[in-house]
């Protein structure tokens, strides 16, 4: 285990690649694996079970895998499930699943200090959880996502691909795919534009998305009657009416 600091604890039970880098007073518990080229910060916690696949970085005083905060299952050896090229800043918590579901974390995403993912979480790849979000149990968040700083989401709702959480928002019903959100509640505000062109989205979907969200958010009309009325052809304007069919935001 080159590049294990002599302080750090590696409990009997715990696998990890020959290249991974452990730094000084960290501790990572049986039943954890952890795989190439991880980086594990000076007092970085890693508990069990829990699966790090390649080339993720836990900064200091991180803890991921622990026990859920959920009273009734606590004690039930659910796993954290984590992707590669991740990032965990300071004093990240990302807690496992309960009953038979395991929280699960795609690849490429960078978790900000301070903010949490609760139990049963469903996060996909290329995310940002900016500083101090937190995220309840159950939650699910797509691909794409970029949330500002304390934001705080609701158990069991679940954020479309591409969508864009303003900073301070409390959010407790789902978000549609593409669009901003931001307020205490928070509420749809407009497409995430910029989102799209970081994404390289053809700028003629971009314009389609635009005037499927103005004709369904900002014609008057009753909401679920625009959404039954309106038609696209382009692919990526096609998944926001799909969201938006059974959306009652």
């Amino acid at each position: 285990m080159a590049g294990v600091h002599a302080s750090a604890v590696i409990e009997a039970g715990a696998e990890l690649a020959a290249d991974v880098e452990v730094g000084a007073f960290a501790f990572i518990g049986r039943g954890v694996t952890v795989g190439p080229r991880c980086k594990i910060g000076p007092h970085a916690v890693l508990t069990g079970p829990a699966e790090l696949g390649s080339d993720n970085e836990v900064f200091p005083f991180a803890a991921l895998g622990g026990a859920p905060q959920d009273v009734r299952n606590s004690a039930l050896a659910t796993r954290l499930v984590i992707g590669s090229h991740n990032v965990f800043r300071e004093h990240v918590t990302v807690h496992r699943g309960t009953r038979a579901t395991d929280t699960r974390i795609g690849s490429h995403n960078l978790f900000m200090a301070q903010s949490h993912v609760g139990h049963d979480v469903q996060v996909g790849s290329r995310c940002i959880v900016a500083n101090a979000v937190q995220l309840a149990g159950h939650v699910t968040l797509a691909d794409h996502v970029v949330f500002g700083g304390l934001a705080g989401i609701a158990q069991y709702v679940s954020v479309g691909e591409g969508a864009f959480v303003a900073a301070g928002s409390m959010v407790e019903r789902d978000v549609p795919p593409f669009v901003i959100v931001q307020g205490d509640r928070a509420r749809v505000r407009a497409v995430n534009v910029v989102g799209l062109e970081r994404r390289e989205v053809p700028a003629e979907s971009v314009r389609e998305i635009v005037r499927v969200f103005r004709a369904v958010y900002m014609s008057g009309r009753v909401r679920t009657e625009a959404v039954a009325e309106v038609t696209t052809a382009d692919p990526w304007a096609k998944r926001l009416v799909a969201a938006l069919a059974p959306h009652r935001g």
